[in-house]
């Protein structure tokens, strides 16, 4: 793999006029830059550099189209509350991306090269940080193989780049307010030895018909189960899902098809250091309405990029209808995203050294 030290740039002729930020959605908007890099089998990866934002040309035949294989990160930076341009956790993504290389046979990246890529990126891009809290500028890193052939087997060519986009509250009314899930029965979004645990467009894409369903019936997200036995709790929507029962935290245990979240990570290091007990274990959704009968479930929450926190207020599994906390966000819930978004912007010290500051 080559080592590049030199990041090119061309500046744009024209800067784009930035969106209100009271009006801003999720992925609408894109700011003026992003970073691309190619790769060859010959040369490793070579050129990089940041450039306008603007389409991309590939041949019909790219691999990408054909066989997916293609990985991405999601990731955000905030604007402090005393005006510093922070990352959370860029570290811990960019190792979760060569992860996902790793899985889908695309060669990896040179982990300091995307650091200095991304934060040269957003700090060039700072003032599309929307300062607004809860709102954020969301990092979109991804490789897609490129090759113009046919046959299956690991691209030789692939491109590396970067987006940015400011995104509003994902709590517009500043409250975390309940969602309601449903148990799919049915489908399935992964089984081990698959794809589960890395970030790769095909997972998505699969998943979007039981989103549907759920959506007809009047849920908004989607809990899986496994699928090799239809019964232990995987993940929710595109979130990692945690259960607070009888005072203790319970989650679902990393198993191969079960995307390691850095949420997931950052809660389950918080837990640990205000002292509560939690529990990284199978929990089978049989296990888990019992717990409920007994009325010692007492909060559900997922956690994700996206929304920090999302409490759940009912779950529905088959002809069971969960309601937790009587639908309201729970105090546990409401402190750890109070906690996580405090780090974001600059509310409360970062103890755990998560935050990159431009």
């Amino acid at each position: 793999m080559n080592q590049v030290s030199k990041i090119d740039f061309i500046k744009a002729e024209k800067l784009k006029e930035k969106p209100d930020p009271d009006t801003l959605q999720f992925g609408k908007n894109f700011t003026d830059y992003m970073f691309m890099m190619d790769f060859d089998g010959e040369n490793g990866w070579v050129n990089p550099i940041i450039k306008p934002y603007e389409p991309i040309t590939l041949s019909p035949a790219s691999f990408v189209f054909h066989y997916g294989q293609a990985v991405f990160e999601g990731l955000k930076a905030y604007k402090t509350i005393d005006g510093r341009s922070v990352i959370f956790r860029p570290e811990k993504h960019i190792a979760r991306l060569n992860a996902s290389c790793k899985r889908l046979c695309i060669p990896p990246l040179d982990s300091e090269l995307v650091l200095e890529a991304l934060t040269t990126l957003v700090e060039l891009e700072k003032d599309w940080i929307p300062e607004k809290e809860g709102t954020s500028l969301y990092i979109r890193p991804f490789v897609i193989s490129t090759e113009p052939y046919l046959g299956v087997r690991p691209s030789h060519h692939y491109k590396f780049m970067i987006i940015l986009s400011p995104v509003g509250a994902y709590y517009s009314d500043g409250q975390l307010n309940p969602v309601k899930i449903y148990v799919e029965d049915e489908y399935v979004r992964a089984v081990k030895g698959g794809v589960g645990h890395v970030k790769t467009p095909g997972n998505y894409a699969a998943s979007i018909l039981a989103q549907e369903r759920a959506n007809e019936v009047g849920y908004e997200q989607v809990l899986w189960l496994d699928g090799k036995e239809n019964k232990y709790i995987e993940e929710v929507g595109s979130m990692n899902i945690f259960f607070k029962i009888n005072g203790e935290i319970y989650t679902p245990k990393l198993n191969g098809s079960i995307l390691p979240g850095v949420t997931r990570d950052s809660v389950i290091q918080i837990v640990h250091d205000w002292g509560i007990p939690l529990h990284e274990e199978l929990i089978s959704i049989d296990d888990l309405y019992e717990t409920y009968q007994k009325g010692q479930l007492e909060e559900v929450f997922g956690t994700g990029t996206a929304a920090t926190i999302s409490p759940v207020g009912e779950l529905k599994w088959e002809e069971h209808v969960m309601t937790i906390n009587h639908f309201e966000t729970g105090e546990f819930a409401k402190k750890l995203y109070e906690t996580m978004t405090g780090f974001h912007y600059g509310k409360i010290e970062d103890k755990f050294g998560w935050i990159k500051e431009l």
